[in-house]
């Protein structure tokens, strides 16, 4: 069954829809409304005209473009980006310039990915324990290289 998602674009911006490159694609092609540039080691957030109605249950994700990222060091500062299903604003973009030269952006521009999910029930459970695992807790690298 496919579960419909209501959504609206700024007027003047509906040429901006959402869309998938190919059908079996995971996420939707996010596009710039407006014209930016990112300077070298600045963030730019950067307007969509794109507005969600998610159902309760489920989220959007955004997430960076890999070519956007290595051929252009253009990231997003908060990645995964999460929009949850009250939200009703503009989906805008915290892009980030990681090179060296200024990004120029133009209207209509992919500039994210969006993933929607559903989300599963979950409820936080206060314990005075935790069991053990093989990991423990051992952090950042712990794993090692191999």
């Amino acid at each position: 069954m496919t579960t419909k998602i209501r959504y609206r674009m700024a007027s003047g911006d509906e040429d901006l829809a959402p869309r998938k490159a190919h059908a079996d694609d995971a996420a939707f092609d996010v596009r710039a409304s407006r014209d930016v540039i990112v300077s070298p080691q600045t963030a730019e957030l950067v307007p969509t005209g794109l507005f969600l109605e998610l159902p309760s249950g489920f989220e959007a994700q955004i997430r960076p473009r890999s070519g956007l990222a290595f051929k252009q060091s253009i990231t997003m500062l908060n990645a995964p980006g999460t929009i949850d299903a009250g939200y009703r604003g503009e989906i805008q973009v915290p892009l980030y310039n990681a090179g060296t030269e200024p990004f120029r952006l133009q209207r209509g521009d992919r500039i994210a990915q969006m993933v929607i999910q559903r989300l599963p029930p979950v409820e936080l459970v206060p314990v005075a324990e935790l069991s053990d695992s093989e990991r423990g807790d051992r952090g950042f690298g712990s794993t090692g290289t191999e």
